[in-house]
């Protein structure tokens, strides 16, 4: 998209954040914005769904409830940015720069988040079932109250500290009775967690509840 053309897409949609006369939500569904810089532009509830972001600067950017879905975001930098809300179901976010961004509330479902920069981010409610998390640097990140049904926990520094409610802990717990070790010491220890990974709501799906 030419530079003027996204300029007025920009300058209609805060008319229409402002409800000034005239102004129109921006509709960039589609659209070739790779490698643009939108570094601090308001796009608060703006249809960026399908867009092609790759390598776009978008650092600080207010993206409350955006509709990012099935937006290519490889590489993006999304450092900081507000994305409470939105909508980021499907959406390629490949060694994206998320570190410091609120993405509390928003849809991550079915994402591609490998490799991604997650560090001290706000994933407080998020829906993270079935996102690829693999090698996600998810370090600080407060994640309670997250959906991480069929996602994945990497084992590395990269998921160090991370906040998590009881829900969450009991999941791991689960995954961690079921494992399959005739070490004397793992069998202790299992059995010393069994009761709390029980209360886990994927204990059933694990066996661990007959």
């Amino acid at each position: 998209m030419e530079k003027e053309k996204l300029d007025e897409v920009l300058r209609l949609h805060k008319a229409w954040m402002n409800n000034e006369p005239g102004g129109v939500r921006a509709n960039l569904s589609g659209d070739d914005l790779r490698g643009a810089n939108l570094s601090g532009a308001n796009l608060y509830g703006a249809n960026l769904s399908g867009a092609d972001l790759s390598e776009a600067n978008l650092r600080g950017d207010d993206l409350r409830g955006a509709d990012l879905s099935e937006a290519n975001l490889y590489g993006a930098n999304l450092r900081g940015a507000n994305l409470r809300g939105a909508n980021l179901s499907g959406a390629d976010l490949y060694g994206a720069n998320l570190s410091g961004a609120d993405l509390s509330e928003a849809n991550l479902s079915e994402a591609n988040l490998r490799g991604a920069d997650l560090s001290g981010a706000n994933l407080y409610g998020a829906n993270l079932r079935g996102a690829d998390l693999s090698e996600a640097n998810l370090s600080g990140d407060d994640l309670r109250g997250a959906n991480l049904d069929y996602s994945c926990w990497g084992l590395s520094c990269k998921t160090n500290h991370v906040k998590v409610d009881r829900k969450i802990a009991a999941q791991l717990a689960a995954h961690f009775c079921v494992l399959v070790c005739d070490d004397p010491d793992y069998i202790e220890a299992r059995d010393s967690v069994m009761e709390f990974a029980k209360t886990s709501h994927r204990a059933g799906d694990l066996g661990l509840i007959k």
